[in-house]
């Protein structure tokens, strides 16, 4: 073979690799969800619809403050920092009840599992051409 189909062959593979590693590979980004709850990230300059984009199931609970779920107890047991709850109101919340009936408590969902809002930043991993939200992201500050 001479040498310039030898150079063409190279340049060649070496594109066809390139293409196969864009179209692989897993990337990070940053994004906002924004008003109409599109995705708007970092590196895609375009907002993509609500209905063009995914998010992992823990984002998806609800809203603050609706039910979770509902947990049954039977028998003497403890609680710790739950504040006003079945008649014991004030210091950290934390009583026993005496009686050894079954009993429940409703579960509500915490703002930090809250669904996405608008203006919620987050973070998408794109997986090949899908993009999917992973978390909300905050800054380190709301820690500790």
């Amino acid at each position: 073979m001479d040498e310039g189909m030898n150079k063409l062959a190279r340049v060649l593979h070496g594109r066809i690799q390139g293409e196969r590693e864009a179209h692989s590979s897993l990337v990070l980004d940053f994004g906002e969800i924004q008003k109409d709850y599109s995705l708007l990230t970092n590196t895609y300059p375009i907002p993509i619809p609500k209905a063009d984009y995914l998010v992992l199931e823990d984002l998806t609970l609800g809203e603050t403050g609706t039910k979770l779920t509902t947990t049954t107890q039977n028998g003497a047991h403890t609680h710790g920092n739950n504040g006003s709850h079945g008649g014991h109101v004030g210091g950290d919340g934390s009583h026993e009840h005496e009686s050894s009936g079954t009993h429940s408590h409703t579960v509500l969902i915490p703002e930090k599992l809250r669904w996405l809002k608008p203006g919620d930043r987050v973070l998408v991993a794109w997986v090949q051409h899908d993009a999917i939200v992973v978390g909300r992201v905050r800054p380190a500050t709301d820690i500790g």
